[in-house]
């Protein structure tokens, strides 16, 4: 993995690896964050989807195999000790077979399924900051996932097209609130 130049950002994938009602974790070592505990996680490759990523990483450090991957947010993690700065893309995966293994002994020291409730101490700082909902998009009640997309007043009646996968389309209406512009999707039957 090519070290980071300490005068710019990274970006990195953490995959939250789902069985039940239990995550996967790593303590970490050798590396910033050391000593910590994280979910699987690291570099993008060149040419890599953040699917692939996910599935690699997971494959690599922990021997799993995982499947729906999807991405859920973004946090913005600044490592001052290490002066390190990393935009870690999180994703969200099923856990389908395997033993977790230690495969990365330069990267990790220890992996186990924990619950949400009892997760070990002390945690890797993108995973405080998700825990934190210290996130892009932020999560609350008003700003789901998906829920949106912002318009600004220079298009307040712009329609955008996309194909449904049912044959229908998805029709962005405009929706005045009192905080912002912005457009739900709904679904519409083309002419």
């Amino acid at each position: 993995m090519a070290e980071q130049r300490k005068d710019e950002a990274a970006v990195g994938v953490a995959v939250l690896v789902m069985n039940g009602d239990r995550v996967l974790l790593e303590k970490r070592q050798h590396t910033h964050g050391a000593g910590t505990w994280g979910p699987p996680g690291g570099h993008i490759d060149y040419g890599e989807t953040l699917e692939q990523t996910a599935i690699r990483e997971t494959q690599e450090e922990t021997g799993l195999t995982i499947s729906d991957v999807k991405f859920r947010v973004i946090t913005n993690d600044i490592f001052e000790a290490e002066h390190k700065h990393f935009i870690t893309v999180w994703m969200e995966a099923k856990y389908v077979s395997g033993e977790p293994k230690v495969k990365a002994p330069d990267e990790e020291s220890e992996v186990g399924w924990f619950q949400w409730h009892g997760l070990p101490k002390p945690l890797f700082l993108p995973l405080v900051n998700l825990l934190e909902g210290n996130t892009y998009p932020h999560q609350s009640t008003d700003d789901k996932i998906g829920s949106a997309i912002e318009i600004t007043d220079i298009l307040p009646e712009a329609e955008v097209f996309h194909t449904a996968s049912e044959g229908g389309t998805l029709k962005a209406q405009p929706v005045q609130t009192e905080e912002m512009s912005k457009a739900e999707l709904v679904n519409e039957e083309l002419p």
